[in-house]
């Protein structure tokens, strides 16, 4: 039975909140330093943002020459970025779709894209089941990006932000990672800029050729 706390419903209702209450500072929110740093020197191609949010990363990945599928099961999330990049003109909106679906059970299309891309995102279910499926939609020689806040911070042992989630750590992603079919570029756990805030679990990963 999924945890009530963090069902569709859940956070259907943050995110329509965190949208009323502070849509200007949800606004002009960057996207996240991390998927500039791992994803920034790829040739641009067709790209999955699992677990979108309110868009700041699939507007990037737009503006950086992506065509974007951007999956969320917030409505409210998704309404907010559709109508950010129509608003900022350019051209942007035609290189977003914007999905509404559960990664609980959503299934990427099979090997079509050249980046999947999901960031803390709370899973409800298995982590391994859900990155076979977020990796069956990686295109060979195609990257896959997973990042997860860790539920407890190592150095003091106390709650982490994400306490009470489930989210990607790297002993779950590398089980079911065939050595086969991915080269593994980076699994590791870095700890968060600001002291005691916890800890990322960040893994890439290369799907060899056929």
């Amino acid at each position: 039975m999924a945890d009530q706390a963090f069902d569709q419903d859940a956070w259907e209702r943050r995110w329509a909140q965190v949208l009323r209450d502070h849509q200007d500072k949800v606004a002009s929110r960057p996207p996240n330093p991390l998927l500039l740093r791992e994803v920034g020197g790829l040739s641009p191609g067709r790209a999955l943002d699992a677990g979108c949010g309110h868009g700041a990363e699939a507007i990037w990945l737009a503006a950086a020459g992506w065509h974007v599928i951007a999956v969320d099961f917030s409505a409210s999330a998704l309404e907010h970025g559709r109508t950010t990049v129509e608003a900022l003109g350019d051209g942007l909106a035609g290189d977003i779709e914007w999905i509404e679906a559960d990664l609980g059970a959503w299934t990427p299309p099979a090997a079509q894209f050249d980046l999947v891309s999901s960031l803390y995102v709370h899973v409800a279910g298995s982590v391994g089941a859900m990155v076979t499926r977020l990796g069956s939609g990686v295109a060979p020689g195609g990257t896959l990006l997973l990042a997860g806040h860790r539920p407890i911070v190592p150095e003091t042992g106390e709650p982490s932000p994400a306490a009470g989630q489930q989210q990607v750590c790297v002993e779950d992603a590398l089980a079911v990672l065939d050595a086969d079919a991915w080269d593994i570029v980076v699994a590791e756990e870095r700890p968060r800029a600001v002291a005691g805030s916890g800890v990322d679990a960040v893994v890439r990963a290369v799907r060899r050729p056929a």
